[in-house]
């Protein structure tokens, strides 16, 4: 099963259709397009601050390992580490990117493929009250009876009763 975070850009309301096409699942997982080929796959995601972050990580950890002296063992080391970052965290950058653009968080919604995802949410957000996909509050729950008042100087439980010696016990 693949958890799915869903978002909804800014102005989405309107048309319930129009509101379902636009809406985009991001799945959290490992990415290896993102771990394999970094910089393409943020151009594609148009992740612009990610790839600025990544091209100085990658532009500055080599000369510094080479002037600690590092070997290049330690240099291709560190380079992989930085794509297996990249892949690890390609979801949190897409999140990043989708709500910096104003889109709003929907949830997250669990499944085994895309279409399966997708199937659930739109199900569950059907049974959702108004377009926005806000959820209908739950009616308020019965209040409980009022307490009636005992008579004065009643004791509940194992205490001693007012009056009574301190060894009895009632």
């Amino acid at each position: 099963m693949t958890v799915y975070m869903v978002f909804e850009p800014p102005g989405a309301g309107g048309d319930p259709v129009r509101r379902a096409e636009r809406v985009r699942f991001v799945h959290d997982r490992f990415s290896w397009s993102a771990f394999l080929l970094a910089p393409w796959w943020m151009l594609r995601h148009r992740l612009w601050l990610t790839l600025l972050g990544y091209v100085v990580a990658i532009a500055v950890v080599p000369p510094v390992l080479w002037l600690a002296g590092g070997r290049s063992g330690s240099v291709l080391l560190a380079l992989v580490i930085i794509n297996l970052l990249v892949g690890i965290e390609a979801a949190t950058f897409r999140r990043w990117s989708l709500t910096g653009r104003g889109w709003r968080d929907l949830g997250i919604v669990i499944g085994d493929d895309l279409e399966s995802a997708e199937r659930r949410f739109f199900d569950s957000d059907a049974a959702r009250g108004p377009a926005r996909g806000e959820p209908i509050p739950p009616p308020s729950p019965p209040s409980p009876p009022p307490l009636r008042p005992g008579p004065a100087g009643d004791v509940l439980g194992l205490f001693p009763q007012p009056g009574a010696s301190p060894g009895a016990i009632r």
